[in-house]
């Protein structure tokens, strides 16, 4: 623990928590005072249960420990966010297999993009609607960014929360990554698959039914209309859902 003089000099940090046995960072955070400690008391608490909690107690039941590396200090809050962003985008990007739930802030609007994507991103036409067989299912946290077509549709495919009923009517998925449509993909059939709840629903342990597809890319006529264009503009911030039917 930092003592209260350390404390004072520190003011906002970012820091990483590293995994011992790999020194690979495992999860990226920001605070003050000893925030960068506190993960470890809460995985003490088995009802707390998270990617990084569970990784915080393999370490350990191996014997080993979490390594608290301290990126840069004495940063206003403003600029921690934004070095906590940065870092998140990036070893997301070398796929280190980060247990941060969420990326930084801004990550959507301002985070590592390819040239392509940055262009895309300031020139893109707004999509104000779609059509009644139309789904637009966001790929944030399962798209692998600058992956390539195939890469999106493995992201889009499956597993997702899909009212049963609405299945026949959905003939083309409109792949959507922060914000943009990236691709457009024709439903050649569904198929029911069985999934768990996240380890933030009360049901976690559980599982539950959810739908994927067979497909492939739409024809010019439908993806013409879509690739490339901007919902960003009716995205709610912090919305957690990752079907939308209408705009």
């Amino acid at each position: 623990m930092f003592d209260e003089k350390t404390q004072q000099k520190l003011n906002y940090y970012v820091y990483l928590l590293v995994d011992e046995r790999t020194m690979q960072p495992f999860y990226v955070g920001k605070g003050k005072n000893n925030r960068v400690f506190n993960h470890l008391a809460c995985a003490l608490e088995t009802n707390n249960v998270s990617d990084k909690y569970e990784t915080i107690r393999a370490i350990q039941n191996a014997g080993n420990q979490v390594l608290h590396l301290i990126v840069r200090h004495g940063l206003n809050e403003k600029t921690a966010f934004e070095i906590e962003a940065s870092l998140i985008d990036m070893l997301d990007f070398l796929q280190f297999g980060l247990t941060n739930r969420v990326g930084g802030q801004k990550s959507i609007e301002k985070g590592l993009m390819r040239s392509g994507e940055i262009k895309r991103l300031y020139n893109a036409e707004k999509l104000n609607s779609i059509e009644s067989n139309c789904l637009i299912i966001n790929i944030n946290r399962k798209y692998q960014r600058g992956a390539g077509k195939e890469a999106i549709y493995w992201a889009t495919k499956e597993t997702w929360t899909i009212d049963k009923r609405k299945l026949t009517k959905i003939e083309y998925v409109l792949s959507e990554y922060r914000g943009l449509i990236v691709e457009v993909f024709k439903v050649i059939k569904w198929y029911p698959k069985e999934r768990g709840y996240t380890p933030r629903s009360k049901k976690y342990g559980q599982k539950k039914i959810g739908y994927g597809f067979d497909g492939e890319v739409a024809e010019d006529t439908v993806r013409n209309r879509y690739i490339n264009k901007s919902i960003a503009h009716i995205k709610k911030r912090g919305a957690a859902t990752a079907i939308r039917y209408r705009l």
